[in-house]
This record gives C-alpha cells, sequence and structure tokens, in this order.
C-alpha cells in the first residue's frame, strides 16, 4: 500500500448545544478559520453530516457549508458523511452536489444514507418503511442526472420527465454509501462507488458483500470515520471533553442509530463510552501503532477522519487534538506504511 493511498482528516455536525452557549455565527467562523489551517499542516479531507429539527443546530444544510469550506482551501477533499437521501429531491442533490464539484475544482465527493430518525421522516413527509427504495432510486437519478441523460424517468418512488440537469459536474463526483445493518451494507457495496464506515466496524461486512456480489474485493473503497480521541495525555483530555462525547452518543442512541431507542439503553457517564468501546482514547504513540495496522489490515481504507470537536467543545480545545494529529501521528503513519511497502519489495525483489 503506498502512504498517498489515504488521506486524513476532520468530521464536522457544527452542533451548538444550549448547555455550552456562544453564536452560531462565531462557531462557523471559527471552524472555517481552523480548517484553512488543518489544510496547512498536511490534513487532505473534511467531511460534513446532516441532520434537521435538532435544537443546537446540527448541520441543516451541508452544502452550503461544503461551498464556504472550498472557497476557504484548494487541496482538502470536501465529502459528506453523511446526507439522509430519502428526505431530499434526488434531482437537487445532484444538482447541488454538482455546483459544489464545480465550485471546488472537483474536491467533493457525495455520501448518502439511508437514515432512521422518525421526525425527519415525518416532517418531510416521508415514509421510514420506504427507506431502501428512496435511496436506491436517488442513487440512479443522481447518476443519471451527472451524465447529462435527457431520457425521462418512472421509478416506484420518483417520476421525471424526459429534462436534463445542467450544469453536470466537469469531475463526477464519487457516490458514497453509509450503512450498519447488514442489508443496508449489501445496499451500499452494490451501488455505492465506496462505503462509509462508522468506529471502524461492519467493514469486514462491506467487504464480504462485495465478494457475493462478484466485485473485485481489492477494489473496494472505505471511507472510515473514526470514533477516537488523540492527545499528548488523552485521560487528562478526556476528563475535559467526556461530558461532550456523552452528549453526543446518547443523542445518537435516542435517535435510534444504533438500533430501537427503547432496546439500545443509554451511556451513564463518559467512562462507560470508553468502557463500552463507543470512543477510544490514544496517545501519539498508540495511534501511530493502530492507524497502521488498520490501513496495513484494510488496504481498501481510502481516507480516515475524525471529530474536530463535540458537541459544545470549544474550537480551540479541538485544535489541540488536529495538531498532535497532523504532526506527531499522520507523518509517522506514513513513513511506517511506506517503509513496510519498501521492505515487502525488497523481499519480493
Amino acid at each position: 500500500m503506498s502512504e498517498r493511498d489515504c488521506t486524513f482528516g476532520l468530521w464536522y455536525d457544527f452542533r451548538n448545544p444550549a448547555r455550552w452557549p456562544r453564536s452560531f455565527s462565531t462557531l462557523y467562523a471559527e471552524a472555517l478559520d481552523q480548517i484553512a489551517w488543518a489544510e496547512s499542516l498536511g490534513l487532505g479531507s473534511v467531511w460534513l453530516t446532516e441532520h434537521h429539527f435538532v435544537e443546537d443546530g446540527y448541520t441543516p444544510s451541508p452544502f452550503v457549508l461544503a461551498s464556504a469550506i472550498g472557497q476557504r482551501t484548494s487541496t482538502m477533499r470536501i465529502g459528506t458523511n453523511l446526507i439522509v437521501a430519502p428526505l431530499h429531491n434526488p434531482v437537487r442533490l445532484a444538482e447541488d452536489a454538482a455546483t459544489v464539484s464545480l465550485l471546488t475544482g472537483g474536491r467533493f465527493d457525495l455520501g448518502l444514507g439511508q437514515g432512521y430518525w422518525a421526525p425527519e421522516f415525518a416532517a418531510f413527509g416521508r415514509e421510514l418503511k420506504q427507506r431502501p427504495s428512496l435511496l436506491e432510486e436517488s442513487v440512479e437519478l443522481i447518476r443519471r442526472a451527472w451524465s447529462g441523460s435527457r431520457e425521462p424517468y418512472e421509478g416506484k418512488r420518483f417520476t421525471l420527465p424526459g429534462v436534463p440537469v445542467t450544469p453536470v459536474p466537469e469531475q463526477t463526483p464519487s457516490l458514497l454509501v453509509g450503512a450498519m445493518a447488514d442489508p443496508a451494507i449489501e445496499r451500499a457495496a452494490r451501488i455505492g462507488d465506496g462505503f462509509l464506515s462508522t468506529q471502524n466496524a461492519h467493514q469486514q461486512s462491506y467487504l464480504d458483500a462485495l465478494e457475493r456480489l462478484g466485485k473485485p474485493v481489492d477494489e473496494g473503497r472505505i471511507y472510515a470515520g473514526q470514533w477516537a480521541v488523540i492527545a499528548d495525555d488523552p485521560e487528562r483530555t478526556w476528563a475535559r471533553i467526556g461530558e461532550h462525547a456523552l452528549y453526543q452518543i446518547n443523542n445518537y442512541v435516542a435517535w435510534g442509530a444504533f438500533g430501537p431507542a427503547d432496546q439500545v439503553p443509554q451511556f451513564a457517564d463518559p467512562d462507560q463510552l470508553v468502557a463500552g468501546g463507543a470512543f477510544t482514547l490514544w496517545d501519539p504513540a498508540t495511534a501511530v501503532d493502530e492507524l497502521t495496522a488498520l490501513l496495513r489490515d484494510r488496504p481498501q481504507i481510502k481516507d480516515v477522519h475524525f471529530w474536530a470537536q463535540l458537541p459544545g467543545e470549544s474550537v480551540d480545545s479541538g485544535s489541540e487534538r488536529i495538531e498532535v494529529l497532523a504532526t506527531k501521528v499522520v507523518p509517522q503513519v506514513r513513513q511506517r506504511l511506506a517503509a513496510e511497502a519498501e521492505a515487502v519489495a525488497v523481499v519480493a525483489g
């Protein structure tokens, strides 16, 4: 595996809980400054996620933020991990993604998922039980739109006349799909250009699905969202930010992200998060070991990205960890992988 095959990046939800008050304008401005600074440190990607009707302002408009990030950066890839496809008209998704791609010189990748939170579906007039078909048809329509097709479309969920979408992207974005349940992972392997994974879980399930589908496993592409805190003194850092992590995870549990909310218990305290594996704490040396092993064992991983800051955590606090990642972890991982690849080449040659 070449050390250039994987990018390292940041993940943002732009949540602003009332428990830790600040203005949204300040949060956005500071985060954009942080992203531009992170690019100068050599980080290669930034990922945005989406929810609606959340009191803390969880990102409802990732395309707008992606455009702003694109104007503040020049090399970073920008992606969504992820947009809840069934809540949207797929033509609008195709148009917005094409526009961001054009604005950023082709640096945009569109990540989609089928969603899970019932209030969002009710508010947008969608049925939870129709999530699979809504996602599948959305992916199909987005690809058709980017191709400039003038053919009409008649599907189970969408009907469109023969009108072309313009402008089309000059560099077609990768269309990535996230999933956690086995049927959804199989669907992601079938319809996506790559797989958005969470907490490094389900990666083998995705690769197994590729094999069942007759697709080359070594050509699989995984974009791995990490739930790890990397710091010089991770236990001390966790004592400061653990409540923010508890807030984040327990919200996901309450929304049903990890299964029915009445069947998946919430975490009682930050230490239980670590004990249960929801978050891992790494010092730089451990992070280098863990990430080197992960990328060695899973050459299909093309990107690993970490939460820039947790809900309510200050941007400056998150920047401390970003600097550790960019200066004390990423270069060492790249060097180690390069040395291992060179050693293998020498033995083989």
